[in-house]
């Protein structure tokens, strides 16, 4: 007689993987039919970049960039150590609210003496909360170090998937997270922004600044910051450019400079385009190129363009 099979106990609400938990699961490879999934949305991207308009530019690119997600580091997103704006755990209230209206930003690490010995971060909503009213409608704040404001800090090495990094936030509830180097220095910051925006592209708030990613100037030059997409600058400017290798993959004009370069630029220097178009690096630090000034020299031939 056969046994009966087994019953199996349907999965409770709380024992099933989070959304996130399966988009991560998926992006490595290691839930069931992941990699066919992948193949197919591969397949649909180049379909549809070779004939039909079935997605959109923005949906290939967010496609694209999700399947990309997977494979990426920490190390590939973080700001730099020398981008970084952050306290020392000593400074008084009024040096600190300074700051943040200085930088705009909401959420501040907090160190000892040096960046190299993080203590935790600083919430504006926190500061904000220690205000008090005055009869006369002003306000003034408590005397007191910013330390007694300070939240626990999430630190991570530079090699950790950037998968696991949006997961441990969503678990801890936190939006920032400091970057330890093997020596237990500070390497760099990574905000929840910035691990979204490998997805869906750069998100403006409302204290972005509001000028331009492409700027014409006056002598027929364009000023332009280095994220611009290729796509998106032949469309506002009706230049085509192109790597060198077709085969080269490179979506930004900053990557277009180093591919055409061999190397990360510095400062100053000038890449030629094989179409004759020279690019002035205005701002770069050890890690990217961040601002380049384009021009076509008199003489020199144009690149092919096409209606804006």
């Amino acid at each position: 007689m056969m046994s009966e099979a087994p019953q199996v106990e349907p999965m409770s609400e709380a024992e099933k993987p989070s959304l996130l938990r399966r988009l991560s699961l998926f992006m490595r490879g290691d839930s069931p039919g992941a990699a066919q999934m992948r193949e197919s949305l591969e397949e649909v991207i180049e379909e549809s970049d070779r004939q039909s308009p079935a997605l959109s530019a923005p949906e290939r690119k967010m496609l694209a960039n999700l399947l990309k997600f997977g494979e990426l580091r920490v190390s590939d997103v973080m700001v730099p150590r020398a981008d970084i704006v952050a306290v020392d755990e000593e400074t008084s209230l009024p040096d600190f609210i300074a700051l943040f209206r200085e930088v705009q930003h909401s959420r501040l690490p907090v160190y000892r003496e040096t960046l190299d010995v993080p203590t935790g971060l600083v919430h504006i909503k926190d500061v904000l909360a220690y205000m008090q009213i005055q009869p006369d409608g002003s306000f003034r704040w408590r005397d007191g170090p910013i330390s007694q404001f300070k939240r626990e800090l999430l630190f991570v090495p530079p090699s950790m998937p950037l998968v696991d990094l949006l997961l441990k936030m969503q678990t801890m509830h936190t939006h920032l997270a400091l970057v330890i180097d093997e020596y237990g220095g500070t390497d760099g910051i990574v905000s929840i922004e910035d691990i979204v925006e490998e997805i869906v592209g750069d998100i403006a708030d409302e204290h972005d600044e509001d000028a331009a990613l492409i700027r014409k100037s006056d002598d027929g030059t364009i000023i332009a910051d280095a994220r611009t997409d290729l796509e998106d600058f032949r469309n506002q400017t009706g230049i085509a450019l192109s790597p060198e290798d077709a085969d080269q993959e490179v979506d930004t004009l900053g990557g277009l400079v180093v591919a055409l370069l061999g190397r990360l630029p510095q400062r100053g220097e000038i890449v030629t385009h094989p179409s004759g178009y020279e690019f002035e690096v205005l701002e770069a630090d050890p890690r990217r190129v961040k601002r380049i000034r384009l021009r076509n020299p008199a003489g020199r031939p144009r690149v092919a363009e096409t209606p804006a």
